[in-house]
């Protein structure tokens, strides 16, 4: 017999090898019908599978949402199974999930993309209706590689010469006449993947490497109830709306296509002046808080990559070129520009904190399948920040960098999440430096968020590899989360540079270093404003604020009087006195999100005023000239810098 406790603090004596299905039906017949797995301390398993140890067990139900997972994995394994009976001689690759849906990447021969994707359906639906069990299996390597080797799977075959190499217990599972090589667990029956909606077909490379098969991915997304199924379809065709890459062509902010080469963006006149204004309030407020700007070229040698521990680290996402018999790289990072900065004078503890600032163009391969308008791409600019400090100072200067990421989202009202990244104890190799470092370090970040009394989610594994992290991650109006602000404390890299200054006491003493970037990313901030304010900019941003539209001819000289008086006003103005009508040229500057127009006809130029329209609410009145500008004028007052402390 072993003990197992329940979630109401209760405890049974089972027998050893009782199933999770067996737990759920003596607590409840109701329980047992909705049960979908358990869990024994932390740990899921497919209701069939024997309990075999002490332990606290939990039933997992569709009201559990850690449930979510499985079951899409398990909808993955349905659509894998209808795609075989369709395509009988498809080759499967993985089918995992992942957040808020699923995908499966296999070589389906005759496949006519998206067009398909109805058939597949609605076999997925005829197996549902039949309610087919999910079955496991423990099989020997020499059964598994006779299993796939029988029917061509070599992508599995591929996966199994891994669990091997790893001595791992092989098993698989089998749905209909589909059987994959899998860990589980699963869904007890396909009853329980009735919510799950089909939403796209990709190309992706096997294992990710472009010297492999492309197979076709289907994307999909499952939920365990309907209507979280349809609010997720609903969010996914406002998201649409939103999208940036389309709504970057219609407002012609950005084109990245054709000879220019793919994930590199050009910025076109309108979208140049919406990053313009925003590196523009970048660099003022960083004056304002103490930073000096600095500009470092493109590319150095591989040399400064090499002392720096990038080119260890990351040279498979580095551009590399020959210049004079020597190997030159393209800078993926601005840091060690940016030490080269601070050594090059001797620096006295007088002039410490020392905060230097950089709009950096840096440059990484990025496959082209992970490629996405503005939030991937191989050249971007980044706000990198470094500051360089005494041990003292590490704390304050932390917080100080923190409440200044927050300026930036809070303007522009953003919702955020602070995660604090550290290393994987695990895994040391991953990482520069020794543990004990890590140590010291890793709490003094804590400790910054924690007297600012900020909430935070500790994230192990994902520190940078010279030094843990702070991560922002911005949410959008649509409750999205995008990685955005990041500070990341260093001690590694200023020991490869023998990095130092002159304390008080005459004597040379150790410099720590934090790197910092507000926007990540100037390209993928620009990306989730578009998303965020669907293309409608605060009135200092938009490319346009103002245009005037005299509804006749016969009105160009007043029209053009109060075009050159916006454009004297500081105002970024257009005049539109096209032949068109006047309500398609309205339609024309709506469409263009333009913030406001100024609708001159006869009875507007006898009087000196204006009927003006807002984007998005149409006619506000009949305002005099001055009043009118007035108001435009106040909507496009750039924010205020931050704060200093």
């Amino acid at each position: 017999m072993i003990r197992i406790s329940l979630p109401d603090n209760s405890t049974r004596e089972i027998a050893l090898g009782t199933t999770g299905s067996e737990v759920a039906l003596s607590i409840s017949r109701g329980l047992a019908k909705k049960a979908m797995a358990y869990g024994l301390d932390g740990k899921f398993f497919d209701l069939s599978h024997p309990i075999s140890s002490d332990g606290s067990l939990q039933i997992f139900t569709a009201d559990n949402d850690e449930v979510l997972d499985l079951l899409r994995h398990s909808t993955a394994h349905l659509m894998a199974a209808a795609v075989l009976e369709l395509y009988p001689d498809t080759k499967f690759g993985i089918g995992p999930s992942i957040e808020n849906g699923f995908y499966y990447d296999m070589d389906i021969p005759d496949f006519k993309g998206d067009k398909d994707l109805e058939k597949i359906r609605s076999r997925m639906k005829r197996l549902i209706k039949k309610n087919l069990p999910f079955t496991r299996k423990e099989i020997s390597f020499e059964e598994a590689s006779t299993l796939f080797s029988k029917d061509g799977q070599k992508f599995k075959l591929d996966l199994l010469k891994e669990i091997q190499e790893k001595d791992e217990v092989i098993t698989v599972y089998t749905l209909a006449g589909f059987t994959d090589l899998c860990r589980g667990p699963h869904v007890p029956s396909t009853k329980f993947l009735a919510n799950f909606e089909l939403l796209s077909v990709a190309g992706a490379y096997w294992r990710g490497s472009e010297e492999n098969d492309m197979l076709t991915r289907i994307y999909g997304t499952a939920f365990a109830s309907k209507e979280n199924l349809q609010q997720h379809l609903n969010l996914l065709k406002e998201a649409k709306k939103r999208d940036h890459r389309k709504l970057g062509v219609e407002l012609e902010l950005f084109t990245s296509k054709g000879l220019g080469g793919p994930g590199f963006v050009y910025w076109l006149p309108k979208g140049t002046i919406v990053k313009e204004n925003l590196e523009n309030l970048w660099k003022d407020a960083h004056r304002h808080m103490g930073y000096q700007l600095v500009s470092t070229p493109h590319i150095a040698p591989v040399e400064l990559w090499k002392t720096s521990g990038h080119y260890s680290y990351y040279k498979d996402n580095m551009y590399f070129t020959e210049v004079e018999n020597g190997e030159y790289a393209l800078k993926p990072m601005n840091c060690p520009g940016h030490i080269i900065v601070y050594k090059n004078a001797q620096r006295s503890y007088k002039e410490l904190p020392m905060r230097i600032a950089e709009l950096g163009t840096v440059y990484r391969y990025e496959r082209s399948g992970a490629l996405h308008g503005l939030m991937r791409v191989r050249g971007f600019t980044v706000d990198d920040g470094h500051i360089f400090c005494t041990s003292e100072q590490i704390v304050s200067e932390i917080q100080d960098v923190v409440r200044f990421a927050l300026y930036f989202l809070k303007m522009f009202d953003f919702g955020y999440q602070i995660e604090l990244s550290l290393m994987d104890p695990a895994d040391p190799d991953h990482y520069a430096g020794e543990l004990e470092d890590w140590a010291k370090v890793e709490p003094l970040l804590a400790k910054a968020l924690d007297d600012m009394g900020e909430n935070y989610k500790t994230v192990v594994g994902e520190a940078a590899f010279y030094g843990p992290k702070i991560d922002i991650k911005l949410r959008d109006a649509l409750g999205r989360y995008w990685q955005g602000p990041t500070v990341q404390f260093d001690f590694n890299i200023p020991d490869r540079f023998n990095l130092e200054y002159i304390g008080s006491d005459g004597l040379s003493h150790k410099v720590y270093m934090v790197h910092r970037a507000l926007f990540g990313s100037v390209e993928r901030f620009i990306g989730n404003l578009i998303e965020h304010y669907t293309g409608n900019f605060p009135g200092w941003l938009a490319p346009v604020q103002l245009i005037i539209l005299p509804i006749t001819s016969a009105q160009n000289d007043y029209a053009e009087n109060l075009y050159n008086r916006a454009v004297e006003a500081g105002l970024r103005c257009e005049l539109d006195n096209r032949s068109e009508t006047i309500g398609y040229r309205i339609r024309d500057a709506e469409t263009g999100k333009v913030p406001y127009m100024f609708v001159v006809g006869q009875r507007e130029t006898e009087s000196e005023t204006v009927a003006v329209r807002r984007h998005g609410e149409g006619d506000i009145g009949t305002l005099s000239v001055e009043q009118a500008f007035e108001l435009v004028t106040k909507a496009c007052v750039r924010p205020e810098l931050p704060e200093r402390r």
